[in-house]
C-alpha cells in the first residue's frame, strides 16, 4: 500500500470519509491514498492511451505489467529490445495476439538509447526501464544530449503499500543521487512533494530520516536535516512540510516515542513520505520492505522531461502496472496546473 499516515494530525477516528481521503478535525478532507486499490481513481480521463516505450522488452513482469495497462486502457505499448526473446516471452504468458508495436535492437546497440530516440521522436508519451541494469539504463538518460533533463534534477519516488501503515508511503530518493548534497535534497524534497500533489495531497509531511533524532555534529545527515527543516519553516522551498532528523522506529511507531520520551505530532501513521539521507539507505529499506514485510511499491523518476516509469527488474507485474499508472497521474498533472519542466 501507499505510506500516508493520517495519526496525530486531527484524525477523528469517528469522522466520515470515503475510501479517497481522511477526513480531518476541520472538516476538510485530506486526498491520502490508503493503498493502492483506488489508484486508477485518480487518473483522469485520457484523450488516448499512453505511448510507453520499454526499454528492454524482454522481462517478463515488465511485459505483463505493460499490457495489464493497456488493459485499462493506459497504455499503447512500443516493445524496444531483442525480437526473438521478446516474442519467446510473450508466447510463454499468451500475450503474443495482444496488440503492440516492436522495434528489435540488433546486438551489440544501446537499447536505451534507441528507447530515447523514439521518445526524442515524438512517438512516445513515458519511458519504461526493463530487462536492462539500472546503470545502463540510466547513463543515457541523464545524458545532456538525449534531451531529457531539465532545469529540474531528476529524482526517484517510490510508494509503498506496507501491511501496518494506514496509508501509502513514499520515499526518495533509492535509484539516482548517490548521496545528495543540501542543494540536491531541497531538489528531491520539491518532487517527492509534486509526485504527492498528482494525486490529490495538500502539504505532505515528510520525515528526514537519520540514524538518530538529535543534531549530533559529527553526523552531518542530522546537521543538514535541521538546516533543511528551519529553511522550509523561515523560507519555503517546497510545499510541503518537513521533520528532522528522526530516526526510523520514531517515524513509524508511536511506542518508540513514548519509551524514548519523543514528541512528534505525525509518528506512527503521520508521515506521508520518508527522505532518505542517501540512496543505500533508500535502496535497502525499500527491498525490505518488500521481502521482509511484503510490501507493494511502485517508482517513477521525477523531473525529466517525460515520465519515466523504473522499477526494480525484480518487481513483480503490479508493481511495474502500478508505476504506469504512477506515470499516468503525474503526467496529467503536469498539464494540467502547466508545471511540465522543460529540456535543457
Amino acid at each position: 500500500m501507499i505510506l500516508v499516515i493520517a495519526a496525530d494530525i486531527g484524525y477523528n477516528h469517528d469522522s466520515v470519509a470515503d475510501e479517497r481521503g481522511t477526513m480531518l478535525g476541520n472538516g476538510d478532507v485530506y486526498m491520502e491514498l490508503k493503498n493502492f486499490e483506488g489508484i486508477l481513481e485518480r487518473v483522469p480521463e485520457m484523450p488516448r492511451p499512453m505511448r510507453v516505450i520499454l526499454a528492454g522488452s524482454d522481462g517478463e513482469n515488465m511485459l505483463r505489467g505493460i499490457f495489464a495497462a493497456q488493459e485499462k486502457g493506459l497504455a499503447q505499448p512500443v516493445l524496444v529490445g531483442d525480437r526473438a526473446r521478446t516474442i519467446t516471452v510473450l508466447e510463454r504468458f499468451g500475450l503474443e495476439r495482444e496488440p503492440y508495436t516492436m522495434v528489435d535492437v540488433p546486438p551489440g546497440h544501446n537499447i536505451t538509447q534507441a528507447a530515447i530516440d523514439i521518445v526524442n521522436s515524438g512517438d512516445g508519451d513515458v519511458l519504461m526501464r526493463g530487462n536492462i541494469p539500472t546503470r545502463d539504463f540510466l547513463m543515457p538518460v541523464l545524458d545532456k544530449s538525449n534531451h531529457l533533463r531539465t532545469e529540474r534534477l531528476m529524482s526517484h519516488v517510490s510508494l509503498a503499500s506496507l501491511p501496518e501503515y494506514p496509508k501509502l508511503l513514499a520515499m526518495s530518493d533509492m535509484t539516482i543521487i548517490i548521496k545528495p548534497n543540501m542543494t540536491q535534497k531541497k531538489e528531491i524534497i520539491r518532487n517527492m512533494a509534486d509526485a504527492l500533489q498528482a494525486f490529490g495531497y495538500e502539504k505532505p509531511k515528510f520525515a528526514l530520516l537519520s540514524l538518530v533524532e538529535k543534531v549530533t555534529f559529527h553526523m552531518q545527515d542530522t546537521v543538514e536535516a535541521q538546516r533543511l527543516v528551519t529553511e522550509q519553516k523561515q523560507r519555503p522551498f517546497a510545499d510541503c512540510e518537513l521533520w528532522g532528523p528522526i530516526a526510523y522506529d520514531l517515524i513509524l511507531s508511536k511506542e518508540a516515542c513514548r519509551l524514548k520520551n519523543y514528541e512528534c505530532p505525525y509518528s506512527g501513521g503521520g508521515f506521508d513520505g520518508i527522505v532518505a539521507p542517501d540512496l543505500s539507505t533508500a535502496n535497502v529499506l525499500v527491498k525490505s520492505w518488500l521481502i521482509h514485510a511484503h510490501a507493494v511499491t511502485c517508482g517513477a523518476v521525477v523531473g525529466a522531461r517525460v515520465p519515466i516509469a523504473l522499477t526494480s527488474r525484480s518487481a513483480n507485474e503490479e508493481e511495474t502496472y502500478l508505476s504506469l499508472v504512477f506515470c499516468a497521474v503525474l503526467d496529467a498533472w503536469r498539464k494540467r496546473t502547466h508545471r511540465e519542466p522543460h529540456a535543457i
